[in-house]
């Protein structure tokens, strides 16, 4: 085992039991202690939720809630001093894996992954590049095979819905993540869903091409790209030049696209009677020069990262990501064909979930381009940011992303928010045939909080004739749920009951997350008096001496086919408490 380990302006003593923040020690609760002992000592490796519960709470049974409060305390604390690093990354359903870069003091080996912590990624990468700035937990390049060429692409994160990310202009797959602000955007994306990053075809590890793609093209190396990874159903996420790209392929493979994101993006690249915000063919043919001429410069830097335009290492990193993503003649020709890219007849014909985002004091793309787009998708949402930076990863991303993550998951951690791994119970009371109430009786109410409280959850929505609480294990969630279903059935009303498992988050009094939405899924197909729970439930308690009966598969919101199963009663005596 290494001495010490130093990540950022950390360094981490496990032999001393110590945490010293530029060099001065913090306290720390012993088990988040141990927790990040564990991260640290296989820094860039996936350890499962299993194994870190093993190695903190070796031989006690302890409910995995209790490990996240430990994740989310650690988070608190490594944030304060190095808000723009992300240490943690949440593997969701899997584990967590720690992504900063870290060294290890007096070059003692590095410590070796147990057989009990799974692994999906090979060891912590560091590499120089031309800004020494390190590149973490860099994912490695596969190739795709669209027709006779090769595209390049990487995955990252394990979440439940894939995104596409269709970075604008030219892009380098290996250099992104040599600019820690980028580096910190993906991460981000990555931490709830699966990640799929793609270099298009002429630029960065792709082919190069003797002439650059049409947009239908493009359309196909998205499309071979999904295959190379068995993804059915993503949502595309485009910036700048990618959004037209996803707008043209959400419209044409609606079955393939869960929903379309675009940042900072544009329907028409030249100046139009009734498309006035795009630069005129003369200010195009004036930038066509600056390629020419300075293709090796930070070009473009004071309009796409005006933020950043004084930064010595974020104008060499952007130069060379520039350089790396094409050569001059494919960055020219790359940029004219973009100047053709006309998609306004299209928009009518999105029908996949639309959000658009854009700064509003955007340099390189007017926020009037959005708003045209938005008027023009049907149910389209757009969201106006503050700030004055193009590139989406410079300037207040978490904003952006924030917005990002609400619209494809369903919510949104704020500021001070935890995500909590929850399980949660989504119930709908249906009135009995021998009762004519059309609403539940308040004796009825007032038990299932009792219930609730009784099995240590926390109730939400009670009124009218729904039912939502969550619980910190899913035994005693799975035998509140069936308490209830017996109980209501005393006093003339049935349960449908719903029970799945995830992170959620809980703000001014209401409960977020996939893990709500999936619930209330699975119990919109149970029958009037069953409960049925989501297959991560079912394998959770198995071995636990509760009985299920299978059920048949439900799409959940995210595009997944989940099998069900009913809580057979006979297996448990459900525990009674007063209904009056």
């Amino acid at each position: 085992m290494a001495h010490a380990y130093r990540f950022g302006v950390w360094r981490l003593v496990p032999s001393e039991h110590r945490l010293l923040h530029d060099d001065r020690p913090v306290t720390l609760t012993p088990k988040a202690f141990e927790t990040l002992c564990v991260l640290v000592e296989r820094h860039g490796h996936l350890v499962t939720t299993q194994a870190l519960l093993e190695a903190v709470w070796p031989g006690t049974y302890v409910e995995q809630n209790n490990l996240a409060q430990q994740i989310s305390a650690l988070r608190r604390l490594l944030a304060e001093s190095d808000p723009d690093t992300a240490y943690v990354e949440t593997v969701p359903r899997r584990g967590y894996r720690f992504v900063a870069p870290v060294e290890i003091e007096a070059d003692q080996p590095r410590h070796e992954s147990p057989p009990s912590a799974a692994v999906d990624a090979g060891p912590l990468v560091v590499m120089r590049g031309p800004s020494t700035r390190p590149w973490a937990g860099r994912p490695s390049t596969q190739y795709a095979r669209s027709g006779e060429t090769s595209i390049a692409y990487q995955v990252v994160g394990d979440g439940p819905i894939d995104i596409v990310f269709v970075m604008g202009w030219v892009s380098h797959l290996d250099y992104a993540w040599a600019e820690p602000s980028f580096a910190r955007f993906l991460t981000r994306l990555a931490s709830f869903s699966r990640l799929i990053l793609f270099d298009k075809r002429g630029t960065g590890l792709s082919d190069r091409v003797a002439e650059l793609p049409s947009l239908e093209q493009r359309m196909d190396d998205v499309r071979a790209v999904m295959d190379a990874v068995g993804s059915t159903r993503a949502a595309l996420l485009g910036v700048s030049e990618g959004g037209p790209m996803c707008s043209l392929f959400a419209a044409t493979y609606p079955d393939k696209t869960l929903a379309l994101v675009m940042i900072g993006s544009y329907a028409r690249r030249l100046w139009a009677p009734d498309y006035p915000w795009a630069p005129t063919r003369e200010q195009r043919e004036a930038f066509f020069e600056v390629i020419r001429a300075s293709w090796g410069a930070p070009i473009g830097i004071e309009d796409r990262a005006p933020s950043r335009q004084d930064d010595p290492a974020f104008r060499e990193w952007w130069a060379t990501y520039l350089r790396m993503g094409a050569s001059p003649g494919a960055a020219l020709a790359l940029t004219r064909m973009n100047a053709a890219i006309d998609v306004r007849e299209i928009l009518g014909s999105v029908r996949v979930p639309t959000l658009l985002l854009h700064r509003v004091g955007d340099r390189a793309l007017r926020v009037e381009e959005s708003r045209y787009m938005a008027s023009r998708i049907p149910g389209a949402r757009l969201v106006e940011l503050p700030g004055d930076d193009h590139l989406p990863f410079v300037g207040d991303q978490d904003e952006l992303l924030g917005e990002i993550e609400e619209f494809l998951t369903g919510f949104r951690p704020g500021e001070d928010d935890a995500r909590v791994l929850a399980t949660v119970l989504h119930g709908r009371l249906v009135p009995a045939a021998a009762t004519r109430e059309t609403t539940p009786p308040e004796r009825l109410t007032s038990a299932i909080r009792r219930l609730v409280e009784h099995f240590r959850g926390d109730a939400f929505d009670l009124a009218t004739l729904d039912v939502r609480a969550t619980f910190d294990g899913p035994v005693r969630a799975i035998r509140c749920a069936v308490t209830i279903a017996d109980t209501a059935a005393r006093l003339g009303w049935q349960l449908r009951g719903g029970l799945d498992i995830g992170e959620i988050t809980v703000r001014d009094g209401r409960v977020d997350g996939v893990a709500v939405t999936r619930a209330a899924t699975v119990a919109a197909a149970a029958d009037a008096g069953e409960v049925l729970v989501s297959r991560p439930v079912h394998d959770l308690v198995a071995g636990g001496g509760l009985g299920f009966l299978e059920r048949g598969d439900v799409r959940t919101p995210d595009g997944q086919d989940w099998p069900t199963f009913a809580v057979d009663p006979a297996s448990l005596r459900p525990a009674q408490a007063p209904i009056t």
